[in-house]
C-alpha cells in the first residue's frame, strides 16, 4: 500500500487515479520535497491517489464534452446559493477588481446570484473559468454535505488507498473534506502528517458545522501532526486560520502561489509543504 495517499479537489470528475496523480501531483510532490531539501525520500510507487471525482459525473453521458450547461438559474437556494455569496465577499477582499456585495456601483443590481457570477468572472482568481464550471463545483459541494451515499462512498475510497504503511495524507480543497472526515471515522490509523492545502475546512456555517462525526474533533491520535498551507489569495480557503475552529495543535503555513492561488500543483511544490510532507515519512 501507499506510504502517501493524495485526496484531489472539486472539479476533477472527467479525471482519473492515474491521470491526476501521474500527470499533476507526484511530480509536484517530488518537487516540493526536493525544496524542502528531502529529495529522494519517496519513490513514485509509494504514492497513491484516493480518487472520487467520478462520483460527480452524470451517468450516461460518455459522448457528452464538458459540463452540463449549467446557468446562473441552476444555483440553488441553501448551500449553493450561501457559498456563492461567501465567495463573492471573500473574492472582493482580496481582489480590488471585484466590487463587493452591497457597494454602491451595485446600486439597483439584485444582491443576486447572476450579480455575484458576474462579479466572481472579474476576478484574477476566476480568471478564464466558465459560468458553468463555478456553478458545477458548487453543487459539487453542496452534494457532497447533502447526499448521504455518495459522502460515504467518497470517503471509504480514502479508506481504500490507505494501508497500514500510510504515513501521511495530502488534501486538496474539497479534497480536505473528505480526507478529514475519513480520518476521524477511523480512529486506530497510522497516520502521522495529514497536509490540507487550500482547504474550506473552516467556513463556519455552511462547512465546518455539517463535518462528521463531530465539527472540530482531531483526526488521529495524540502523535498526528496536522499541517495546513493557505494562499492569501485563495478565496476557497475563506478561513485562513483554521486553529480557532480545530485547535492549537494544528500548525498553520501561508505560502504565496501567485495567480493560481487554489491551484494544487502550486501548492505541492513549495518546499513548506515538501517539508510537512517529509516530517511525515521521517517521523518514524
Amino acid at each position: 500500500m501507499a506510504r502517501v495517499v493524495c485526496v484531489h479537489g472539486i472539479g476533477k470528475q472527467f479525471a482519473g487515479e492515474r491521470s491526476l496523480l501521474t500527470g499533476e501531483w507526484l511530480p509536484a510532490l517530488q518537487d516540493g520535497l526536493s525544496r524542502a531539501q528531502a529529495g529522494g525520500i519517496l519513490a513514485d510507487d509509494d504514492v497513491a491517489m484516493a480518487y472520487y471525482g467520478d462520483l460527480f459525473r452524470t451517468p450516461g453521458r460518455t459522448l457528452a464534452v464538458g459540463d452540463p450547461p449549467y446557468t446562473s438559474k441552476d444555483v440553488q437556494k441553501g448551500i449553493e446559493t450561501d457559498l456563492l455569496m461567501a465567495l463573492w465577499a471573500e473574492a472582493a477582499r482580496v481582489d480590488p477588481r471585484v466590487v463587493p456585495p452591497g457597494a454602491s456601483t451595485l446600486v439597483g443590481a439584485p444582491r443576486s446570484v447572476q450579480t455575484a457570477l458576474r462579479a466572481l468572472s472579474r476576478s484574477e482568481f476566476f480568471a478564464g473559468v466558465a459560468l458553468r464550471a463555478m456553478v458545477f463545483d458548487l453543487k459539487q459541494v453542496a452534494r457532497y454535505l447533502e447526499d448521504p451515499a455518495l459522502r460515504g462512498e467518497a470517503v471509504e475510497r480514502v479508506w481504500k488507498a490507505m494501508g497500514e504503511d500510510t504515513e501521511v495524507v495530502v488534501a486538496h480543497s474539497l479534497g480536505s473534506v473528505v480526507a478529514y472526515e475519513a480520518l476521524c471515522a477511523m480512529p486506530r490509523h497510522r497516520v502521522r502528517a495529514l497536509v490540507t492545502l487550500g482547504s474550506p475546512l473552516g467556513i463556519r456555517n455552511l462547512i465546518f458545522e455539517q463535518l462528521r462525526p463531530e465539527p472540530g474533533a482531531w483526526p488521529g491520535g495524540e502523535d498526528l501532526v496536522w499541517t495546513n498551507v493557505v494562499d492569501s489569495g485563495d478565496i476557497v480557503a475563506l478561513e485562513k486560520d483554521l486553529r480557532p475552529a480545530f485547535g492549537d495543535r494544528l500548525r498553520g503555513v501561508e505560502v504565496t502561489n501567485g495567480a493560481h492561488a487554489h491551484s494544487a500543483t502550486s501548492y505541492l511544490t513549495d518546499g513548506l509543504t515538501g517539508a510537512a510532507v517529509a516530517g511525515g515519512l521521517l517521523a518514524g
